[in-house]
């Protein structure tokens, strides 16, 4: 621990070897300034007054520099008595440090040219020193392979840079919103490639770039998977949703209705008369083998096609009804169900009285009377092509013997008259249990139905006069003349 007394002796010794340095630095100076006077009395030569002030000069810059150095190297030795005595507790330590012998310089001392080194004052210390020179180039770095290596990777880093800002760009395109404005439908015909297909969507304006469009399809792996159909898209639409739709086959469904109780030779009309269903249809499908129903299809479906989904859909729908039939049906077939079926759906059109009206005949069947069905009379003159409306049925018509007139024949008839409906099919397999075994329309639509004769032709009566009626009416409409014979009246 270092005593507070010396350090004042120590600070007051500095003080004092601080001012002896000064006071031999301004006698230094004196002896300088009393020489200028002698050598300004010595004019009497030009050459040599010039030469002896230039002496002066330089006698005066060494004696400057003198003084300065002695006083830098005093203060030098100052600072380095002054940090060697540090933990020192007697100033006889000191005088014995001051005494002390010269210290060979030690390696630290001495640079790498042999130079010894002149030890740096506080100031120097702190200053920076000038950084070496950088080192050369190696050989091995200037080498033509090296600088061609670096080179391609350069280019492959510039390319990797490159491919990924173009991925970037092209995936924010993909998936952002669309240029499309309103709805607009677009049909993929089939067999159309993937880049007729974008570019179709790019000229209708549902996409902005075909070429991201078409390489977006293929990175997801989705060209392959890409159907035929008519598709709608909303406004805004991004490509993304674009391939989910052509990928999807969701396409716009249109739709034919096929009433209950057409022909099959009605149904060739109403397919031959769809717009958007494709390709012909030679053949009328035989009687009684399609489902009448409201069926949904894609733009492109084929006639054949259509005509193939209505029969395998009546397949179904009778094998279903035949297995769910009553037991005590005196039906051995379904193509019977389907027969007897077709002549309920031509007898009404009343949903409640299809049940009702299968029982009349189900229990003309049990009895073994003729069913003697009007319907089965018109076809049996008609065919699938139908009565025309304003033409009664005539007695004449009752009489007149064909495979399909039931006033004629027993049973039921070779073959279906029409494509009966499920409800009238299922009418048919679970028919109402009554006692009826007759039933005559009643000019609104519907029919009345009776268990004996008399009830019967009491009905047939009052339907009679109803019929006359229209008979009337139609023939005020009528511009024909009455010219040969007398009219044949109507059949009851």
């Amino acid at each position: 621990m270092v005593d507070g007394k010396d350090d004042k002796d120590k600070l007051q010794e500095e003080q004092k070897s601080e001012s002896e340095v000064t006071q031999d630095t301004e006698k230094t100076a004196e002896k300088s300034s009393e020489t200028k006077p002698s050598d300004k009395t010595d004019k009497d030569s030009p050459a040599s007054s010039d030469d002896d002030a230039s002496k002066k000069d330089d006698s005066d810059k060494e004696a400057a520099t003198a003084s300065k150095d002695d006083a830098s190297s005093a203060k030098s030795a100052k600072e380095e008595e002054t940090v060697t005595s540090t933990g020192d507790t007697s100033s006889n330590d000191k005088a014995e440090e001051s005494e002390a012998p010269d210290v060979e310089p030690t390696s630290a001392m001495v640079s790498d040219t042999g130079e010894v080194k002149t030890p740096k004052s506080a100031r120097q210390a702190i200053e920076p020193e000038t950084p070496p020179p950088p080192p050369t180039r190696s050989k091995a770095v200037r080498h033509p392979i090296v600088v061609f290596m670096n080179f391609v990777i350069t280019v492959v880093l510039l390319a990797v840079i490159g491919i990924g800002g173009v991925l970037y760009y092209g995936k924010q395109t993909f998936i952002e919103e669309g240029p499309l404005k309103q709805e607009k439908t677009i049909l993929v015909s089939g067999g159309t490639g993937l880049g007729t297909i974008a570019e179709i969507l790019e000229r209708q304006n549902v996409i902005s770039d075909q070429t991201i469009f078409n390489y977006g399809v293929q990175i997801y792996r989705q060209d392959t998977k890409l159907k035929a159909g008519e598709y709608l898209f909303s406004p805004g639409v991004s490509m993304m949703q674009v391939m989910q739709i052509l990928t999807s086959g969701k396409s716009i469904l249109h739709s034919v209705t096929v009433p209950e109780g057409y022909t099959s030779y009605q149904i060739h009309q109403v397919l031959m008369d769809n717009d958007i269903l494709m390709g012909p249809l030679d053949e009328i499908p035989a009687e009684g083998t399609l489902l009448p129903e409201t069926y949904k299809f894609a733009r492109g479906t084929t006639r054949k096609e259509m005509v193939k989904r209505m029969a395998d859909a009546h397949d179904r729908a009778v094998a279903e009804i035949w297995d769910r039939r009553a037991a005590d049906l005196p039906l051995k077939t379904p193509e019977e169900l389907v027969t007897l079926a077709s002549i309920v759906e031509k007898e009404t059109g009343k949903a409640s009285e299809r049940t009702r009206v299968a029982g009349v005949f189900i229990n003309r069947l049990n009895q073994g009377i003729r069913l003697q069905s009007d319907p089965t009379v018109i076809y049996g003159i008609f065919g699938g092509k139908g009565k025309p409306k304003d033409r009664p049925i005539f007695r004449s018509d009752l009489d007149k013997k064909t495979d399909y007139n039931t006033y004629q024949i027993p049973g039921l008839t070779p073959g279906p008259i029409a494509n009966p409906g499920r409800a009238s099919l299922e009418a048919v397999a679970n028919p109402s249990r009554t006692k009826e075994l007759f039933f005559v329309a009643d000019g609104t639509g519907g029919h009345v139905f009776s268990e004996t004769l008399k009830q019967h032709n009491d009905n047939v009566r009052r339907w009679r006069e109803i019929e006359k009626q229209r008979i009337e009416a139609a023939k005020q409409k009528e511009t024909e003349s009455s010219e040969g014979g007398d009219q044949e009246q109507p059949a009851e």
